[in-house]
C-alpha cells in the first residue's frame, strides 16, 4: 500500500510500474521490523551472508558480480537539453534518446521480481539542507545500503507532502550486462537511471548521483554549493570547535583526514578532532552571512583494502556492527571478514571475494582493491555532535589537496577567494604505479569534481566565484596542502596522518590572523617555526625545505593548466584567465 497521496510521486511510480513490470511493490518505512525481515530474504536467495553475531553484529557480507565492481565513468552520462550545458569533461546524451534507450533497456525487467519504493533523505529530514528522493529498484542489496547511507522512512514522505520538488530514481539491475549498463542523470527534469549495474557506486542513487551530479546542478539554480569535501571540526582545549571543507582526488587520505586522531602531544593538551562527513559537503550562505555546511548522508562507503587500527582506526571502529561488507575475502573459521592491510593474519580458510576457496600463500588477493563496507555514520567514534544539526557547521577553511611529488609545497594559502578557486580549478594528482603504467603523469581533477560535476565546468567555477562575492569578506579562507611530498628515493617525507593536524593548526591560525606568512609566487606558505613539531621526530630544516617554492617546477606547470583549461573555452572565467596571468608574473 502506498505511504503517500503526493500525486507527482503516485503517477510517477504508476508509469514506472508499467514499463518494468514488478511481481508486487513493496514501500520502505524504515521499520527495523520491515528490515529484519529483508535481511533474512536476502539471505535467504544467497544475496547475503550474515556474518559472525557476536564479533559483527548485524553485519552482512555481500558479493557483486565479477564484472560489476567499481563505479564506470565511462558509462555515466549527463543528458541536459544541449551538449554544451554538460561541458567538454561529461559524458553528454541527448535527454529523447537517452530516456528511449534507457526504457528499451528496463521494460519488463522486473518481472518475477520486487519493486521496492525507498523514500528518502539527503540531509536531515526537515532541515533546510534537505533534499527528497525516491528510488526504485529491485535489489535487496540497495535498499539496506540505502537505509544505512540517507536517511529513510514514513517521515520522508511526510516532509515532502505534496511537493513535486524530489529527485527521480530508477535502478534496475536486469541482467548485470556491462555492455547495457548506464548511469544517466537527467538534471533539468530531477531524474536520475541505472541499469545492468548492482555495484553501490553505481545503484546508491542518493549518493554520487544525486548528492553530486544532480546537486551540483540544482545548487548553482538555488545558490548553494555541493561538492566533494569531507567536512571535520577542530576542537581546541578551551572548547572551541572551528570546522574545514576539504577536497582531494582520489588516492589522497580523505576518510583518514575526516576522522583524524589527534598525535599524544595534542591529545595532551587536550585537542580532538571530529568528523562531520567524510565525503560530501552541501554548503549554502547562512542568517549570519558565513557558509555553513552539511554532509547530506548518512553513512559511510568506504574502501576497504588499507583500512586498519594504524591507518584509520575510527573507520575500522564504524565497521564493527550493522555493517555491510561488499567483494572483500570472508574468513570461513569464524564467519568474520578480511582484506589487505587489515592485519598480518591472513585466514588460512577463506573464500576470496569472487568465492572461491582462497589461500593467501598464493599470492592473489582475497578482496577486491575496491572492495567496500557501508557502515553507519553514527558507529564512528569520532562523529560530531552536530551530525544532525538543521544548521549545519560554519566554515572557516577550504582546503584542496593533491599528490605531488615536488611541485605544491606541504602548505599554502590563497591570497583571496578568487585566487583560491584558481588553487582549486588545477588542483592536480600524479599518478602512481598502482593506478595506471606510466608513473608520474599529472591528472587535473579540479576541486576533486571531475567526475561528479553535473554540469559544465566553466559555469561550476563561475558559480564558485559568484558564491565568493556573496560571501564577501566573510568567506572562509582557501589553502591548499600536498602530504605527499617525496625525497629522491621516492620516499614520502612528511609523516601525515595524525600528524596532519599540525598543518590543520597553522591553517586555523591563519583564519584567525594568529600566525604569519611567507609571501611566494603561488601565495602564503608558513614560517617552518609556525608549524608545532613537538613530539615529532622531524627536523625543521626539512620542513622548510617541504615549505620550499620552486619556481622553475611552476614555470613548468603553465603549460599544463593552460592545456587544461584550453577545453573550456569561452566558458573559462575571466577571474581564472587573470589568476593564470597573475601567476606568470609572479613567477618572472
Amino acid at each position: 500500500m502506498a505511504l503517500t497521496t503526493n500525486k507527482s510521486v503516485l503517477s510517477w511510480i504508476d508509469e514506472k510500474v508499467a514499463l518494468v513490470k514488478p511481481d508486487q511493490i513493496v514501500w520502505i518505512d524504515g521499520s527495523e521490523e520491515q528490515l529484519e525481515a529483508l535481511r533474512a530474504e536476502a539471505c535467504s536467495t544467497g544475496e547475503l551472508i550474515k556474518l559472525n553475531e557476536e564479533k559483527l553484529p548485524g553485519c552482512y557480507y555481500h558479493r557483486t558480480a565479477v564484472n560489476d565492481v567499481a563505479r564506470v565513468e565511462g558509462r555515466t552520462f549527463i543528458c541536459a537539453t544541449t551538449k554544451e550545458e554538460a561541458g567538454p569533461t561529461n559524458n553528454w546524451m541527448d535527454p529523447a534518446e537517452a530516456y528511449k534507450m534507457l526504457d528499451d533497456i528496463a521494460r519488463g525487467s522486473y518481472q518475477g521480481r520486487t519493486m521496492y519504493v525507498i523514500p528518502y533523505s539527503m540531509g536531515p529530514v526537515g532541515s533546510p539542507f534537505a533534499k527528497y528522493g525516491i528510488e526504485l529498484t529491485d535489489s535487496i542489496y540497495v535498499v539496506l545500503n540505502m537505509v544505512i547511507m540517507t536517511r529513510v522512512g514514513k517521515n520522508v514522505l511526510e516532509a515532502l507532502g505534496d511537493s513535486e520538488d524530489w529527485i527521480r530514481g530508477l535502478h534496475c539491475k536486469c541482467d548485470i550486462d556491462e555492455e547495457k549498463r548506464y548511469i544517466c542523470h537527467f538534471p533539468q527534469d530531477n531524474t536520475i537511471y541505472s541499469v545492468n549495474s548492482g555495484y553501490g557506486g553505481n545503484v546508491l542513487l542518493g549518493k554520487k548521483c544525486f548528492a553530486l551530479r544532480i546537486a551540483s546542478y540544482l545548487g548553482r539554480n538555488e545558490g548553494w554549493m555541493a561538492e566533494h569535501m569531507l567536512i571535520l571540526g577542530v576542537e581546541s582545549p578551551d572548547g572551541d570547535i572551528k570546522y574545514i571543507a576539504a577536497a582531494f582526488p582520489s588516492a589522497c587520505g580523505k576518510t583518514n583526514l575526516a576522522m583524524l586522531i589527534p598525535p599524544e602531544y595534542y591529545k595532551g593538551k587536550g585537542y580532538k578532532v571530529w568528523c562531520v562527513g567524510d565525503d560530501i559537503a552541501w554548503m549554502r550562505i547562512g542568517e549570519d552571512g558565513r557558509l555553513w555546511a552539511c554532509n547530506p548522508e548518512n553513512g559511510f562507503f568506504g574502501v576497504a583494502p588499507g583500512t586498519n587500527m594504524k591507518s584509520n582506526p575510527n573507520a575500522l571502529i564504524s565497521t564493527q556492527k550493522g555493517t555491510i561488507f561488499t567483494n572483500v575475502a570472508r574468513n570461513l573459521d569464524d564467519n568474520t571478514v578480511w582484506w589487505e592491510g587489515l592485519d598480518k593474519n591472513p585466514p588460512k580458510n577463506a573464500e576470496e571475494w569472487k568465492g572461491s576457496k582462497w589461500d593467501y600463500t598464493d599470492g592473489t588477493k582475497g578482496a577486491h582493491p575496491n572492495s567496500r563496507f557501508t557502515a553507519p555514520a553514527k558507529n564512528c567514534p569520532c562523529v560530531s555532535s552536530e551530525f544532525d544539526s538543521h544548521t549545519g557547521v560554519p566554515i572557516s577553511a577550504i582546503v584542496f589537496g593533491g599528490r605531488r611529488a615536488k611541485t605544491a609545497p606541504l602548505v599554502y594559502q590563497s591570497r583571496d577567494w578568487n585566487h583560491g578557486v584558481f588553487v582549486g580549478s588545477i588542483m592536480a594528482s600524479e599518478t602512481t604505479a598502482a593506478a595506471t603504467g606510466a608513473v608520474g603523469v599529472v591528472r587535473r581533477d579540479p576541486m576533486a569534481m571531475l567526475p561528479f560535476c553535473g554540469y559544465h565546468m566553466g559555469d561550476y567555477w563561475a558559480h564558485w566565484i559568484a558564491m565568493g562575492a556573496k560571501l564577501g569578506d566573510k568567506a572562509p579562507k582557501i589553502f591548499n596542502v600536498n602530504w605527499f611530498r617525496t625525497d629522491d628515493e621516492g620516499h614520502f617525507i612528511w609523516p601525515g596522518f595524525g600528524d596532519n593536524l599540525r598543518v590543520l593548526k597553522w591553517i586555523l591560525d591563519r583564519c584567525e590572523g594568529k600566525a604569519e606568512a611567507i609571501e611566494t609566487a603561488i601565495g602564503y606558505v608558513p614560517n617552518a617555526e609556525d608549524i608545532d613539531l613537538t613530539g615529532l621526530d622531524f627536523d625543521i630544516e626539512t620542513l622548510k625545505g617541504i615549505l620550499e617554492v620552486d619556481n622553475d617546477l611552476w614555470k613548468a606547470e603553465i603549460s599544463g593548466i593552460e592545456e587544461f583549461y584550453a577545453k573550456f573555452g569561452d566558458k573559462l572565467p575571466a577571474e581564472l584567465v587573470k589568476e593564470l596571468d597573475t601567476l606568470k608574473s609572479n613567477l618572472g
